[in-house]
């Protein structure tokens, strides 16, 4: 007997039409005893069980009940009532998995409507709702795009490591790892921690970003990309920041900062198609879910596109690419600059932008996704190298509707003897990053890469307006529960 997955038989229903197939899944709805909807997590559709209950034993019945899981054994029919094309007509019914029934009443599994942080607080059961299920298919869609893309563009996936030694930011919010007992520590004569006693023999932390080392790779493989998870310590408890979540972040020999901004379109593209391609029915319930949340919002807040339509236009319109020189004139003589409308007002040219400028640019003035290029040299990391001027560096962002910056890049700087002198103005110790270095003296060439934040990107196609609900178990300040 066939034994498939309901988003399996949904697609190909005309084949499997009144032959009997097996079907798993969990209880969404038992109706007038007779009428089962049943989820298996591979589709957001529910497929219909049809069961003639005087043909089936009363204990069975009884305990078919909401997020109960069961094993049907039926016929494929076409459907006689609305709302289906096909149902099941059940056969044989074994139930795997009971319901607790008296602890349901405290779990999001009962049939209504939860508020986002209610869900938040069970994790572990929110894969069954809706939403939910929505947005992690469609997070696995993206995430298959992503190496897809890579993949065909020859690309190599490296890995690296999630223990480091280095802080590629230069920032210092990291977390630190240790196998120290924490009640003796062992200290130098000085009084500090003598980090030479410890595993690594060395003070060591989770990474931040993998950009150094897959610098290292691009050197001897021409073009890698890296996807793997990288931590901040930042408390920052707001809807844009986790402590964990994923990074991707390709790195290409001989490719200049207009080659870097060409990869980063066609790559943001390429994945928002294939999402459009083959999530539609995901996406259809998002854009609904999105079109009512906006209802709620006063309506000089209200999105102007629906969901699917923003997607579209972002496959669809070149985007607009401005110097951050551009860029600041224009924010100096917005309205909203004027007013002093701005929470952060641009004052003047090397200002570091703030979500609400990125958003103003690509919202109310271009109208259309926007790449920032050319920021000063002051507020950019070490690596980003300096343009002719001694003033900028040839940094990249890329800026959505909604969302602001979605990925920051730059052409890294190849020429040892300018980037020696960056790391020292920086503060930012040449010893420590030695190897590093010795990639500029051995046949050094011209590259370039950016880093996306997985979650971002889940965030804007889904329409979702917290991080949080956009990774399966977030980790946040305060929150390291399942």
């Amino acid at each position: 007997m066939n034994k498939m997955t309901i988003s399996e038989l949904l697609v190909d229903y005309k084949k499997f039409l009144h032959h009997d197939i097996t079907i798993q899944g969990w209880v969404r709805a038992f109706r007038s005893n007779r009428f089962v909807a049943l989820n298996d997590g591979s589709t957001i559709n529910n497929l219909q069980i049809v069961v003639d209950f005087e043909n089936f034993d009363e204990n069975i019945i009884k305990n078919i009940n909401t997020a109960s899981s069961l094993k049907i054994e039926g016929e494929v029919v076409e459907s006689q009532g609305s709302g289906q094309t096909i149902e099941i007509i059940a056969k044989k019914i074994c139930i795997l998995g009971d319901n607790f029934t008296e602890e349901l009443q405290s779990t999001i599994l009962q049939p209504k409507k939860h508020s986002l942080e209610k869900l938040r607080e069970q994790a572990h059961l929110r894969f069954r709702t809706n939403l939910f299920g929505a947005v992690f298919r469609v997070r696995h869609a993206i995430s298959f795009a992503i190496h897809s893309f890579f993949n065909d563009r020859q690309f190599f996936y490296i890995n690296t490591p999630l223990i480091t030694g280095a802080d590629a930011e230069g920032a210092g919010e990291m977390f630190g790892v240790s196998n120290f007992d924490f009640n003796n520590i062992p200290r130098d004569e000085n009084g500090e921690v003598d980090y030479s006693q410890d595993f690594f023999g060395r003070k060591t932390n989770l990474t931040v970003s993998g950009q150094l080392e897959g610098e290292t790779a691009a050197m001897g493989l021409g073009r890698i990309y890296t996807f793997g998870p990288t931590f901040r310590a930042e408390n920052s408890n707001t809807t844009r920041h986790l402590a964990e979540f994923w990074m991707i972040e390709p790195e290409v020999a001989f490719n200049n900062l207009e080659d870097n901004i060409d990869l980063a379109e066609d790559f943001l593209k390429y994945v928002i198609q294939y999402v459009l391609d083959h999530c539609k029915d995901d996406l259809q319930f998002l854009d609904k879910r999105f079109a009512e949340d906006q209802k709620q919002k006063p309506e000089k807040e209200r999105a102007k596109e629906g969901l699917i339509e923003k997607l579209e236009n972002v496959v669809a319109k070149r985007f607009k690419r401005v110097s951050y020189t551009e860029a600041i004139e224009i924010l100096l003589n917005s309205k909203e600059n004027k007013k002093r409308k701005f929470v952060y007002p641009i004052e003047g040219w090397g200002a570091d932008l703030q979500s609400e400028h990125e958003r103003y640019l690509v919202e109310k003035h271009f109208e259309s996704p926007v790449v920032l290029f050319d920021y000063p040299k002051d507020i950019k990391a070490f690596y980003m190298r300096m343009n002719e001027d001694n003033k900028t560096v040839a940094a990249m962002d890329v800026l959505f509707p909604g969302i602001g910056e979605i990925i920051g890049g730059s052409q890294r700087e190849e020429r040892i003897d300018v980037l020696r002198q960056k790391m020292q103005e920086m503060h930012v110790d040449e010893k420590e990053l030695w190897w590093y270095m010795d990639t500029r003296k051995f046949g050094s060439v011209p590259h370039a890469g950016f880093g996306l934040g997985l979650e971002r990107l889940v965030l804007f196609i889904t329409g979702m307006t917290n991080i949080r609900d956009v990774i399966p178990f977030p980790r946040y300040p305060k929150n390291a529960e399942f």
